[in-house]
């Protein structure tokens, strides 16, 4: 099975989409947007967020593909944002545990 960064790396959206997430992913906060895109309560770790974020985000997908009504641009880009503030965030962590095994 696949890792959770690798299945992001595999993700294709379009351009504009997601340079406007890396944009807003600079002034990602993840108590603020986690606790608005996923629910109030203990926050999820980095690989249990951007699991339930990709959800969210292949369900509006499929709303921007089909041309629905119902879509959002701006709560695509709120979730693509969350998602690579959470792929750096779990990336750190990596490199983190990595330099500590590597001591």
């Amino acid at each position: 099975m696949k890792d959770v960064l690798t299945m992001l790396k595999e993700m294709r959206r379009p351009a504009l989409l997601m340079r406007a997430a890396r944009i807003g992913a600079e002034d990602y906060k993840r108590p603020v947007h986690l606790a608005r895109l996923l629910g109030f309560g203990r926050l999820p770790g980095p690989v249990e967020s951007l699991m339930r974020l990709m959800e969210s985000e292949a369900a509006l997908e499929e709303q921007r593909g089909a041309g629905m009504a119902s879509y959002s641009v701006a709560d695509h880009v709120d979730v693509l944002i969350a998602m690579v503030g959470e792929a750096r965030v779990l990336q750190r962590a990596q490199a983190e545990k990595a330099a500590a095994g590597s001591r």
